[in-house]
């Protein structure tokens, strides 16, 4: 058996080179990462900087993690060729979009993923278990002949490919989570049982900001997340807004978003998290407007974690996100005008009332520690890592509730 390559984990020493351990931890896993968008920074949404933080809080707990993920991305160096596959180009940049890719695009990379996964088959002795965050639902359909364990978070609405795909596979099928309970039911009522493992921040990047004046929007520049919506409700509560984002959609951009740019509404373009939790923390509010079933919401927890209050439509996973936080609030969802009121009163509340800001922390540092979701996913992996062992043929099995709770 060809030898695995090494994985950047934080003992260098150590190398794929021998049988997948039988003792607890540390464990060889294979993360698969999303096509599209490499997973490096500025992170391309929330999606990309959650997979991107999952490996290095891996690596840092002392597990040897290797990631397939397209070219670009951070921590493919020392991984096999296979796992580098193609990145999404546009010959015409106003052609791009999240929601769909450019001519030919997927002749080429599925059978690059395909290639990827027919070598995790071929070293499924030396790997210990497969973390799946694809929106490609070819991992599924072949999860039950990889020789390996796998779990899949599922971080997005249900998807008719993934369901296909899932449907379509063999035993043993893959193991699922769910960033929110309100994801957990959409793919639960589609027959897909999924335990809910919130995702979490890296509060050390998001520190504590003494706030500002101005109110502040973080996301993907699409229609979905509904940017336009938080201009318009920054010039009702009298306060400049400033956007920071990938554009993911040229043509909503250029008709919903650019129109309402100016003086009191600025658009700083994608950040690196340092420069972006810099612009949250010295900002008065966060607004959040998602104009659809929002899966989690992480600007949330990013916002929170910098001690910046929250005013978000109410919409999806976001109510969970929000929790009983003192400093976010929610109004229904396309309610302008009370989105406006909510933030003019949060930012008061955030400049006027001592330790505000720290108590609107504090609870975000109990709530998404990165860590700590780290501990419940290395449960995960452990559960998983026995059944296959025992032989078992259940990699698909409902998680117990209290290894993802």
């Amino acid at each position: 058996m060809t030898a695995l390559p090494g994985t950047g984990a934080a003992s260098s020493s150590s190398a794929f080179g021998e049988p997948a351990r039988t003792a607890e931890r540390p464990r060889r896993i294979v993360v698969v990462a999303p096509l599209r968008y490499p997973i490096a920074e500025p992170h391309a949404g929330g999606l990309e900087s959650s997979v991107w933080h999952q490996v290095r809080v891996l690596r840092a707990r002392g597990h040897e993690v290797l990631l397939c993920a397209v070219e670009g991305s951070d921590d493919l160096l020392g991984g096999p060729p296979e796992f580098a596959l193609p990145a999404v180009h546009w010959d015409d940049p106003a052609d791009a979009t999240d929601s769909t890719y450019p001519d030919g695009y997927l002749e080429v990379a599925v059978p690059a993923l395909h290639r990827a996964l027919d070598w995790i088959r071929d070293h499924a002795d030396q790997i210990d278990v497969v973390e799946n965050h694809s929106l490609s639902g070819h991992v599924l359909s072949r999860a039950g002949e990889l020789g390996v364990p796998v779990v899949s978070t599922l971080h997005t609405p249900t998807l008719p490919d993934l369901l296909a795909h899932h449907r379509a596979g063999g035993e043993p099928r893959s193991a699922f989570l769910a960033v929110s309970e309100h994801t957990a039911a959409a793919w639960r009522a589609e027959g897909v049982e999924a335990r809910v493992l919130p995702n979490a921040v890296d509060t050390d990047l998001w520190p504590l900001g003494p706030g500002g004046d101005d109110l502040v929007w973080t996301g993907r520049i699409v229609p979905e997340k509904g940017p336009h919506l938080a201009i318009e409700a920054a010039r009702l509560a009298g306060r400049r807004i400033v956007l920071a984002g990938r554009v993911g959609d040229v043509d909503y951009h250029e008709s919903m978003v650019l129109p309402l740019l100016g003086a009191d509404a600025e658009h700083v373009g994608p950040l690196r998290q340092p420069d972006l939790a810099e612009l949250v923390g010295h900002s008065a509010c966060a607004l959040v407007t998602p104009c659809w079933d929002e899966p989690f919401g992480l600007v949330i927890a990013e916002a929170l974690s910098a001690g910046t209050p929250v005013a978000s439509f109410a919409t999806g996973g976001v109510p969970e996100v929000v929790g009983s936080s003192i400093g976010a609030g929610l109004v229904a969802r396309g309610d302008v005008v009370g989105l406006a009121h909510l933030a003019a009163g949060l930012a008061d509340a955030a400049s006027t009332t001592p330790g505000f800001r720290r108590r609107v922390r504090a609870d975000a540092l109990e709530r998404f520690s990165l860590h700590r979701r780290a501990e419940v996913v290395e449960e995960v992996h452990e559960a998983l890592v026995a059944g296959h062992l025992a032989g078992a043929g259940k990699a698909g099995a409902p998680l117990a509730p209290e290894a993802a709770a």
